[in-house]
């Protein structure tokens, strides 16, 4: 009997092994796809950010565009296209002027939520994407 329980003393040891193999695969795998979303988010994120701005740096003054003397950005208008834009697309940001007005700058702000890694308590990440616009200013039309 003392025999038989020496040969036998690893009982069970390939089944413990196994189970940490697939719980750190798993884990593995949760990692690679939640950042994957992660960047896909971020990306979304930052393109959201560069429609915002672009669609802010096509507001015209219509007081100077329509006559044709000038075409130049309304600064107010750039700023309420890039918040409409935002909120069309569902997301929030922030839309600042600088430069003197020159510069439309868009960040926005948003969550990837997880797939995998709620299970250690992560259920979301947050994400964020920032572009900025040059305004036309002070560009007359070519006589």
């Amino acid at each position: 009997m003392t025999h038989t329980s020496k040969l036998r003393r690893d009982d069970g040891g390939i089944a413990v092994f196994t189970a940490v193999c697939v719980i750190a695969l798993l884990a593995i795998i949760g990692l690679v796809l939640d950042g994957g979303g992660k960047l896909r988010a971020t990306e979304r994120a930052d393109s959201l950010a560069l429609e915002a701005a672009r669609a802010g740096g096509q507001a015209l003054d219509p007081g100077a565009a329509v006559p044709g003397t000038a075409i130049r950005v309304d600064p107010q208008a750039a700023t309420a296209a890039a918040h409409a834009y935002l909120h069309r697309a569902g997301v929030g940001g922030q839309v600042s002027m600088s430069d003197g007005g020159t510069t439309l700058t868009v960040t926005v702000a948003d969550t990837y939520e997880t797939k995998f890694l709620p299970v250690v308590g992560i259920g979301s990440m947050p994400v964020t994407g920032k572009a900025s616009a040059t305004l036309l200013h002070g560009v007359d039309q070519p006589e």
